[in-house]
């Protein structure tokens, strides 16, 4: 049960930010919110099953819901909470003005940390090392640095020495370039505190001031690599932390990615043939007494790896790619000549990064215990680490390529690639297509409390299809809210369905398209043009183009300037009174916030649907039809449905914003989906032409 603490807590939140906000308007459904988690956390519905998901539309204030309902409670119950954004724009929200902003309206004190992976920080030891031209440097770089780089890393190591600049690369003024970064950023093989020259690196104190930190904002990157590690590892003990994820609809996809592999045939030929002359150079800095089966066991691999990979290279060059260079395997299952190579490249590959582990571990152990010097153990360390962070990626490939398909559930989509760099070469690719059971595996089941937050995370106006890309079924014990937006969107906004002369699968679609959104933006000053292909839209601009100049009209395309100095301009000359059109492609449906007169006209070309053309999307059509299923109306409508909120959730950013959505696809109204489409966008006021 929520105790006294937590509510009284919660309650002078509350109190206080409508004190301190003289403008403040108090929204029934953000209070209801912020109850309803709290409750939900505190095991009111499902001491076993803390799990809530709340889909909240615009204008509810979900950001500060969450922080209200889920820091008291951590506070009071010694909890951690871990807040988890898709983008940046959002963490630094969060980070910047919304808990600053929180932390002082809330009656305990408590600390926060914006968490990055160990990639972004430096370690101290390498920069040492690379600011010493007479040092190890060549060790750690893959191009030796030119004359203004090396400066560039004197400048960075002095600024760090007199505390100027704390490590991280994005806190540094100036670009840095990759291949400067890499020979410096911290790793988890030379980069851990049981190595006294690393304890005061950059990632050693964030870690550091990570663990006292009740508030953790990190992203869905982050928090997947710390799952897949085993939790625990890189942000706290999943059991003590509540889990706030916001725009959640994106993690099933993150999740995805993280859990996929990939990598080359013959260029994993090249760096194990550099790995094999560097064995026992390796072996002699670990003490080849000790490490003499590692070396002999790690060259046996090596010299089973190169041929098998090459073999392999050759059976699949002789596999039809499609237009894009690709060829996919038919539900995921090997030919026979494919299946005795992978599984001895699964077990080669591990017996390699094991015995490459033992060694680097043992470099470690003689530096630790003073029996080699630093000048001899780094470069050792830093080229080991290199390899092994190649080898354990080759494991994963192969492994997951050798892996047979169970009887129950999705099989694994596995494709290769031509390599664009090389022609006779080729990339091997295997991803899951479902990734919801190893969610509930790493996550649901042992957080101490989750919530899952987004404006769009239903489709067709039910919760089932996010529930089956996450692991979470609707009636297991989760609690589930769907919140409408405070607007009043029958008064403030029209959808308007025009009469067309044909629908998007017509060929003259796009010929059409030019004089229907010409006709839509007469008389507009602030629109915005959503297409479904960058080819669509730059042959509408084309055609815009004339009458853009001759009415001085500013037209804007999306990939002409950078997102910012898009929206700038844009701003600019709405603020200067003039006529503005924005034209931008599915990346612009979601995330961009043009308030008030910013933007009045919303064109929307054609349904976003998504045609599956990535080598996942078919494998998981083909799995859905094998099963009985309907590919379009399982996923491309649900998908579609998601899509469109998005899109049309940039009209309306504040109570006060007013406008028109003109969407010229009439499959909406003559398709037998279409009513469900219609049915799951906001409550505006319908006009359909005739």
């Amino acid at each position: 049960m929520l105790s006294p603490a937590v509510k009284s807590d919660i309650r002078a939140c509350y109190q206080t930010l409508q004190a301190q906000l003289p403008h403040f308007v108090p929204r029934k459904v953000q209070n209801y919110l912020v109850a309803e988690l709290a409750k939900t956390l505190a095991g009111d519905y499902d001491n076993k099953r803390r799990l809530f998901v709340a889909e909240a539309g615009t204008g509810v204030g979900k950001s500060m819901a969450y922080l209200m309902g889920a820091i008291p409670f951590a506070l009071n119950n010694n909890k951690k909470v871990v807040i988890s954004t898709a983008t940046v724009a959002l963490q630094e929200q969060l980070a910047n003005k919304d808990i600053p902003f929180f932390r002082r309206i809330c009656p305990k004190p408590f600390d926060f940390i914006l968490a990055k992976g160990r990639q972004r920080y430096c370690c101290a030891h390498k920069l040492s090392a690379v600011a010493d031209t007479d040092s190890i440097q060549g060790a750690l770089f893959t191009q030796k640095p030119k004359q203004n780089e090396q400066r560039l890393l004197n400048d960075m190591y002095s600024a760090f020495s007199r505390g100027k600049w704390d490590g991280d690369r994005d806190s540094w003024p100036k670009p840095i370039a990759d291949h400067l970064w890499q020979a410096i950023a911290s790793d988890k093989h030379t980069c851990h505190a049981g190595l006294h020259a690393h304890r005061q690196c950059p990632f050693a104190k964030a870690r550091e001031a990570m663990d006292k930190a009740d508030v953790v904002v990190v992203n869905h990157s982050l928090l997947l690599a710390d799952l897949e590690l085993g939790g625990g590892v890189i942000l706290p003990e999943p059991e003590q932390c509540l889990y706030m994820i916001d725009e959640a609809h994106h993690l099933p996809t993150v999740a995805r990615d993280f859990s996929a592999a990939n990598a080359s045939l013959l260029g994993a030929t090249g760096w194990l043939e550099k790995l094999n002359q560097a064995t026992v150079k390796l072996g002699n800095t670990a003490d080849m007494k000790r490490a003499n089966r590692f070396v002999d066991s790690l060259l046996d691999a090596i010299q089973l790896l190169i041929p098998t990979l090459r073999d392999t290279n050759q059976i699949i060059s002789g596999l039809p790619l499609n237009e894009d260079g690709c060829y996919r395997f038919v539900d995921g299952e090997l030919p026979d000549a494919l299946v005795e190579p992978c599984q001895q490249l699964k077990q080669a590959s591990k017996k390699a990064n094991q015995s490459l582990a033992k060694i680097h571990d043992l470099i470690n152990e003689r530096l630790k215990e003073n029996d080699i010097s630093a000048k001899l153990a780094d470069p050792a360390l830093a080229e080991s680490a290199f390899f092994l962070q190649r080898l354990e990626n080759l494991e994963k490939v192969w492994s997951l390529m050798a892996q047979p398909n169970a009887n129950k559930g999705a099989p694994l989509a596995r494709w290769v690639q031509r390599c664009q760099e090389r022609e006779d070469d080729r990339w091997v690719h295997v991803s899951p297509l479902e990734v919801g059971w190893r969610l509930d595996q790493m996550l649901w089941s042992r957080a101490a409390g989750v919530g899952l937050f987004s404006a769009t995370l239903r489709a067709l106006n039910q919760f089932s299809y996010f529930c089956r890309q996450v692991g979470l079924s609707e009636n297991d014990g989760t609690r589930y809210l769907a919140l409408p937006s405070p607007f009043d969107y029958a008064n403030q906004a029209r959808l308007i369905v025009p009469a067309m002369p044909c629908e998007p699968q017509a060929k003259q679609f796009t010929d059409v398209l030019g004089d229907k959104v010409l006709e839509y933006l007469e008389g507009e000053t602030a629109s915005l043009v959503l297409f479904a292909s960058y080819w669509q839209m730059h042959q509408v601009a084309k055609t815009l183009e004339p009458h853009c100049r001759r009415h001085q009209w500013q037209l804007l395309c999306q990939g002409t300037l950078s997102r910012g100095a898009l929206l700038e301009q844009h701003k600019k000359a709405v603020a200067a009174g003039k006529t503005s059109i924005v034209f931008g492609t599915g990346s612009f449906s979601e995330g961009l916030d043009l308030p008030g007169n910013l933007l009045t006209n919303l064109i929307i070309t054609k349904i976003p649907f998504a045609v599956p053309t990535s080598p996942v999307e078919e494998a998981h059509a083909e799995y859905i039809e094998k099963c009985g299923g309907n590919p379009f109306l399982q996923i491309s409508v649900p998908e579609a449905s998601k899509k469109l909120v998005q899109s049309v959730g940039r009209l309306l950013r504040k109570e006060e914003d007013s406008g028109r959505v003109v969407l010229l696809d009439r499959r909406i109204i003559t398709r037998r989906y279409g009513q469900s489409l219609l049915d799951s966008l906001p409550p505006f006021k319908r006009v359909v032409e005739q």
